[in-house]
């Protein structure tokens, strides 16, 4: 079995003059190859573990490793082998996004992504000679993308990667991320988009006041916190919802059915929306 790019064993994080730490003993680890999510309430602590992976807080108690060396063990050759895209884009606003990314790529002395392809991955081809400062939100996340993946990564780190996206965007942003993934790099996915996070994660680890409170993939999450079952929408409004175990039995139903009366008919199950509702309202 591949030895996992992340593993985090009890790591604990409190800033100066808190009551509670931030990071309360986390374990978790991210496969190769994986797209993990990280999902919780704002102030869960998430954002603290990885500003630890990113190395921007490097006081921490617990076992971090990362492609199999521990995390203070790694010198400036960490950002040569990981990406990273913040929530908030970062550039040079009088540079053009091809400007931007070229010099980005410059920084590394390893081998880098062609520019041009990766602006054309994230459909910036018509913007590639615009400044960072004329472009809108959605345009400057697609490049700060781009940017996180120019040094061809083996890890990637991402915060609210699809924010400011249309819909077909929110979807090539996934499509990205996920052939990052399937390229073999370990995607650790920060995020309150609960579509991108059920489409895009292979597991997501759902964080509550500084603990992990729950892993799974999303399918088993829905199936786990779902109430099986139809739902029938009737002609001139209404709703009648059967459980899986009435449903040799509802002769309601099917003669509801038989005169035409049910517009449509569909099954019922728990969306991540609903996990993340259920689970934050256990634990706190």
């Amino acid at each position: 079995m591949t030895a996992p790019a992340i593993t985090v064993e009890g790591l604990s994080v409190r800033y100066p003059g808190a009551a509670s730490p931030a990071v309360d003993r986390m374990d978790f680890t991210v496969g190769r190859g994986e797209v993990f999510g990280f999902l919780g309430p704002s102030g869960a602590g998430k954002s603290t573990a990885q500003k630890v992976l990113t190395r921007l807080i490097r006081r921490y108690r617990g076992d971090v490793s990362v492609l199999g060396r521990p995390l203070e063990e790694w010198g400036r050759d960490y950002f040569e082998r990981v990406g990273v895209g913040f929530e908030l884009p970062a550039g040079f606003g009088r540079l053009t996004a091809r400007e931007n990314l070229a010099t980005f790529a410059s920084l590394y002395r390893g081998p880098v992504e062609d520019v041009d392809a990766l602006l054309a991955a994230v459909d910036l081809t018509e913007a590639a000679d615009r400044r960072l400062s004329d472009l809108s939100k959605g345009m400057r996340m697609r490049l700060n993308l781009a940017r996180a993946l120019v040094d061809r990564p083996d890890v990637l780190f991402l915060d609210e990667p699809t924010s400011g996206q249309d819909p077909v965007r929110a979807a090539l942003v996934r499509d990205v991320v996920r052939g990052a993934a399937e390229r073999g790099c370990a995607v650790f996915l920060t995020t309150h988009d609960m579509t991108t996070a059920d489409l895009l994660c292979d597991r997501v680890a759902f964080v509550v006041r500084g603990r992990i409170a729950a892993v799974d993939t999303p399918r088993d999450f829905k199936i786990r916190y779902g109430r099986p079952g139809l739902v029938a929408e009737l002609r001139g409004g209404g709703v009648r919802e059967v459980p899986v175990e009435s449903l040799a039995e509802d002769a309601e139903l099917l003669d509801l059915i038989g005169r035409g009366a049910v517009e449509t008919l569909h099954t019922r199950e728990a969306s991540l929306a609903d996990v993340f509702t259920e689970i934050t309202r256990e634990r706190l």
